[in-house]
């Protein structure tokens, strides 16, 4: 089974890439969904979470994600720390899942900052989804309600398209001129 990674910086469209190889037939693993779903319910998760940051990152036995957001993201080492918790927790759920498919011939995991966190090297094939910056600041805009300054900021701590690239297989463009279905046919065809 070939196990491909599917990123792209914020607004690319990789979400809506994943969604075309789903109904193409290959299952697709939305790995930011799952980690907050194993935040929310992974005893091993929880536990390690509270130890990093206080029982103050759950009420209720949810997780606070805004007290959690205020704590990591103005603290960079906190935040390697919790990524350093939930990666790990993800990469396993992903292998459980992949080994659910074992009849497919591959299977996709959609992901934001595969590259960033070296979780490529994890993968048979890399296909990252770039759309031009113009266009992912108005969906960004659009789906999130966030200024153009707050997508800028968001932009720039990303890698640029040109850096991934260079690490890529496959580069799905998806700028509203080229057909998406078609470049995932043809992808799938290839692989």
């Amino acid at each position: 089974m070939l196990k491909i990674g599917l990123t792209g910086g914020i607004g690319s469209g990789k979400s809506t890439v994943a969604k075309f190889f789903e109904v193409l037939g290959v299952p697709v693993y939305y790995a930011d969904v799952r980690a907050k779903e194993l935040m929310s319910t992974s005893a091993e998760v929880i536990s390690n979470v509270k130890n990093l940051l206080g029982d103050d990152a759950y009420l209720n036995e949810e997780l606070n994600r805004s007290y959690v957001a205020n704590k990591v993201f103005n603290d960079k080492s906190l935040l390697e720390q919790l990524n350093a918790i939930v990666h790990p927790a993800v990469k396993n759920d992903f292998e459980n899942w992949s080994q659910s498919h074992s009849s497919s011939k591959m299977v996709v995991q959609e992901a934001a900052i595969l590259f960033e966190n070296g979780g490529y090297k994890n993968f048979d094939r890399m296909v990252l989804v770039t759309a031009p910056e113009d266009i992912r600041i108005k969906r960004v805009i659009s789906r999130d309600g966030s200024t153009e300054s707050q997508v800028r900021e968001r932009l720039n701590n990303q890698w640029s398209d040109d850096k991934k690239i260079q690490l890529a297989d496959s580069v799905i463009i998806n700028d509203d001129r080229k057909s998406i279905i078609e470049q995932v046919t043809n992808l799938i065809k290839h692989l």
